[in-house]
Parts: structure tokens; sequence; C-alpha cells
């Protein structure tokens, strides 16, 4: 009985341990996760000819989205204003296929996904479920491109930034390098909840 005892102590407390450092990145990630609308747009393929056309694609749609995202100042109203503006996005995303000589369909629509752990050049954002304007073009079997609508990390029209949308904390998570494994850690939480 001791030694059962000796055995599972260590593993309790480990266990314990590991879940009081974790709990709090988990619950900041998924704060920020709630605070962040994303852009998520996939090639019809991996061609080159593919992955051109998503980059045109990607430009117009950007240009559109400042104007669209123009008085957001929360991620609820960057979320609404996408949807009310749906119709004009895929209009902006069909023409510019067509215009380049295809005739690929497309989809255009909001939805929550999953999003892994994200490095961009100043700030790491967190694995977790995000709201994002996701845009299928063709079969959209192709590498994907992505980056923040809101606050405006890739679109420059939109009124507020990290600063004012993440707390202190919140903003000092993301943009420190030393949180980038423990991202990786909530990623793994992220995806085995995603599946229960």
């Amino acid at each position: 009985m001791k030694k059962k005892i000796l055995v599972f102590t260590p593993i309790f407390l480990s266990v314990v341990l590991i879940t009081a450092l974790i709990t709090p990145i988990i619950n900041m990630s998924e704060d920020i996760s709630e605070k962040v609308f994303r852009m998520h747009i996939l090639a019809n393929s991996d061609s080159d000819n593919d992955q051109e056309l998503k980059l045109k694609v990607r430009d117009e749609v950007l240009k559109l989205t400042g104007d669209i995202f123009d008085n957001c100042s929360t991620v609820e109203d960057a979320v609404n204003s996408a949807k009310n503006n749906l119709d004009k996005i895929k209009i902006i995303v069909d023409k510019t296929i067509q215009n380049n000589g295809y005739s690929y369909s497309s989809n255009v629509y909001i939805i929550k996904e999953f999003f892994s752990t994200r490095e961009y050049d100043s700030f790491t954002l967190p694995a977790g479920i995000y709201d994002s304007l996701k845009i299928e073009i063709g079969q959209g079997k192709g590498h994907n491109w992505w980056c923040v609508m809101f606050p405006s990390v890739c679109v420059s029209g939109c009124t507020s930034d990290f600063d004012e949308t993440l707390s202190e904390e919140e903003r000092n998570m993301i943009e420190s390098g030393k949180y980038v494994v423990r991202f990786k850690i909530v990623e793994i939480y992220e995806r085995i909840k995603n599946r229960c």
C-alpha cells in the first residue's frame, strides 16, 4: 500500500501542478480568441496559378474590407459588418476570379473555426476557435492564407488595434516569445476539446 502511495503521489502532484500552470494560459487564450476576427482564404489547388489567384483575391478583398470595418470598435461590430457585407465581398471575389480568366465558383461566409497557434512578425496568436471570414475559391483544396481582420492587423482602415481590444496582460502574452511553447500546449488542449 505504501509503495502505491509513493508511486501515485508524485504523479498526482505533477498533474495538479501542470493544471495550475496551464489553466490561466488556456483561459487567457480563449479570451483572446473571442476578441479577434480572422480572414481565411483557401485556394482552389496548390498550383502556382491558383496560389497567385488566391493572393489577388486577398488583395481585392482587403481593399474593400478597409471600408467595411471603418467604424468597428468591437469584434462583434466587425463580425456583424462582415455579415452585412457578405454579398459585396462575394461580388469582389467572383469578379477577381473572372477578371483573371477563371470560372471557379466561390463560397464566402462567416464561421467559427479552429486555428492553430500562429506566429506573426511581432506577436503570436494562440490556438483556438475564432470567428472568421472564410473564402473558398473553387474546390478550396489549396494552401490557405489568413490574417487578423480585427483588430486591424491586415486591414488598415479599422479604428481599433490590439492596444484598444486586448488587455495589457493579453497583449503581453501574445507579444512575448516565451508563450509560444505554452500556446502549443493550449493548441493540443483545444484540439482534444474540439474532438470531444
